[in-house]
C-alpha cells in the first residue's frame, strides 16, 4: 500500500487496513498531515491542528492494537471536528474572537463516542461566526475563488480535499447539506434528536442537528452507527433502544427498487438553469422509479416559520455575546440578533405550532415514496467569499427534523459539484442511506474522485 496515498482511503477501508495490520494509524495520520501541508495553504480548512498531538493519539492507538486490546469500529481513523463541538484537549472557539482561547473541561458527547470507537481527533475545522452566516477563512477545494458553503465550511472542505476521511458538522438551516453539495462530498444530517448535542454550541433547541461528512455512503453509515443514540443530557434524543445497524441496512440493499418523489419545492424558480436541466436529465434517467410531487404553495411559508424560530432562538442563545461584545460581531450576525430580539412570543409560539402539522403532512407522503429527491442548493458554489450561499433548499427539511443527505452525483458547467439532496421520513435514517446507495449505483457515483 503506497504510504503517500493512504489519505485516499475511505474511513471503512482505513479501519479494516489498520485492524488487519496492513497499515498503522500513525502512517495514516502522517499521510493526512502531508496532505494538509500540501493543500491547506489554499483551502484553509483548519481552525486548530497540532500535528504532534494527532500523531500521539495515533501512536497510542497503535500500541493498543499491538497489546491485543479490543478495537473500535473507527480504530485509528482521523476525524475532523467542527469548531463548535467541545474537545477537552484542544480549543473550541466557535468561530468568534469573543471565545478565543476557550478550552472546554470535557468532550462533547459526540466526540466522546468517536474516541470510544477508536477515532483520532485530528483537529478542529473552521466554522462560520458562531455557526451563522458570516464566512470563515475556508475556500472551496475545487476552486479557491468560490465559497465552500457554511456553516460547516472546514469539515466539508477537509473531507473533499482528502485531508481526513470523516468530519463532523452541524445544521440549524443548511449547514451540512449546503457545504457538502458545494464541496462535492456526502453530507448527512440525521433525524432531529438522533445524535446528541451535549457539548455543542447551542443556537436553537428546536432546529440544531448534528451531521457527518464523508466520501462514501458506507462511511456515513459507519459513522452514524457510532454516534446515534440516547443521551440523558440532551432531552430531545430518542429514548434508549438497541443500536441501529446502519452499515448492515445500508449495504444489504433495498428489497425492491425504491420509488422517489421529485420535489421541486415552491422556490424552484430560484434554481440556476443548469440545475433545472441536470435534474430533468436525472429524472428522465430514473424513468419509472421517480414521480414528480408538487408541494402546496403554503410550504413556502415554512421559510418564514423557520426564520422566526431560528432568529428568536439565536437572540436568546447569544445574549451575552450581543450585550458584552456586539462591536466584535459581524454586521450580518448583529442584524440577525436584533431581528430576533424583536420577535414577539405570539409570533414565536405560532411558528413552533406549525412544525407538528408539517411533520404529519410529510408522513403521509412516505406512505407511497421511499425518499424525496430535490436540489441541495440553487446551483454550484457561488463565486466569491463574502457569502456562504443560500440555505433555502435545506430549510424545509431542517424545520421538520427529517433526515437529509447531499450526494455528489452531478457537476456544473464550471466543473464544480452540483449536489442532489435525498430526504427521508423521520426515524428512517438507515433506510434513507440504503435508498441513497441504490441511487448512487444508478448514476455510477458511489465513489467520487474528489480533488
Amino acid at each position: 500500500m503506497d504510504p503517500s496515498r493512504l489519505n485516499w482511503l475511505s474511513a471503512a477501508d482505513a479501519a479494516r487496513a489498520i485492524r488487519d495490520g496492513a497499515v498503522s494509524s500513525a502512517e495514516l495520520v502522517e499521510a493526512c498531515l502531508a496532505r494538509v501541508r500540501e493543500v491547506d495553504g489554499d483551502v484553509q480548512a483548519w481552525a486548530f491542528l497540532d500535528p504532534e498531538h494527532a500523531l500521539s493519539q495515533a501512536r497510542a492507538l497503535d500500541e493498543r492494537r499491538k497489546e491485543g486490546a479490543s478495537l473500535g469500529p473507527l480504530h485509528g481513523v482521523p476525524v475532523g471536528v467542527k469548531d463548535i463541538i467541545d474537545t477537552s484537549d484542544m480549543p473550541t472557539e466557535d468561530g468568534t474572537v469573543l471565545h478565543a482561547g476557550r478550552t472546554p473541561a470535557e468532550d462533547a458527547t459526540i466526540v466522546a463516542r468517536l474516541r470510544a470507537a477508536g477515532a483520532v481527533i485530528m483537529g478542529k475545522t473552521v466554522t462560520t461566526e458562531l455557526a451563522t452566516y458570516h464566512p470563515g477563512k475556508t475556500r472551496n477545494p475545487h476552486n479557491p475563488e468560490h465559497t465552500p458553503g457554511g456553516s460547516s465550511s472546514g469539515s466539508a472542505a477537509a473531507v473533499a480535499a482528502r485531508m481526513v476521511p470523516l468530519a463532523l458538522g452541524s445544521q440549524t438551516n443548511g449547514s451540512v447539506i449546503r457545504p457538502a453539495a458545494f464541496c462535492g462530498v456526502y453530507g448527512f444530517k440525521p433525524t432531529h434528536g438522533f445524535i446528541p448535542r451535549h457539548g455543542v454550541l447551542r443556537q436553537s433547541r428546536t432546529l440544531d442537528q448534528l451531521g457527518v461528512f464523508a466520501r462514501t455512503i458506507e462511511d456515513v453509515a459507519l459513522a452514524c452507527e457510532q454516534l446515534v443514540g440516547y443521551d440523558e443530557r440532551d432531552p430531545d434524543t430518542m429514548p434508549p433502544r438497541a443500536r441501529i445497524p446502519f452499515v448492515q441496512i445500508t449495504t444489504d440493499g433495498p428489497p425492491l427498487p425504491p420509488l422517489l418523489a421529485f420535489v421541486k419545492t415552491p422556490i424552484w424558480d430560484q434554481t440556476e438553469p443548469e440545475t433545472r436541466e441536470a435534474f430533468g436529465e436525472l429524472v428522465a434517467h430514473l424513468d419509472d422509479r421517480v414521480e414528480e410531487f408538487a408541494l402546496p404553495d403554503s410550504t413556502r411559508d415554512a421559510l418564514e416559520w423557520h426564520r422566526t424560530i431560528m432568529e428568536a432562538d439565536i437572540a436568546a442563545s447569544y445574549v451575552v455575546e450581543y450585550e458584552k461584545g456586539r462591536d466584535k460581531l459581524s454586521d450580518s450576525l448583529r442584524a440577525q440578533l436584533e431581528r430576533g430580539r424583536r420577535i414577539t412570543a405570539l409570533e414565536y409560539q405560532t411558528a413552533l405550532a406549525r412544525i407538528p402539522r408539517l411533520i404529519e403532512g410529510f408522513a403521509r407522503l412516505f406512505e407511497r415514496y421511499d425518499a424525496i429527491l430535490t436540489p441541495a442548493a440553487a446551483g454550484t458554489a457561488p463565486r466569491g467569499l463574502e457569502s456562504t450561499g443560500s440555505p433555502m433548499f435545506c430549510t424545509l427539511w431542517t424545520l421538520a427534523g427529517m433526515p437529509a443527505l447531499s450526494m455528489p452525483l452531478m457537476q456544473g458547467a464550471n466543473g464544480l459539484p452540483l449536489g442532489v439532496q435525498l430526504v427521508g421520513a423521520r426515524g428512517n435514517d438507515a433506510r434513507l442511506l440504503r435508498t441513497a446507495r441504490w441511487l448512487a449505483a444508478q448514476t455510477q457515483a458511489e465513489a467520487p474522485d474528489g480533488v
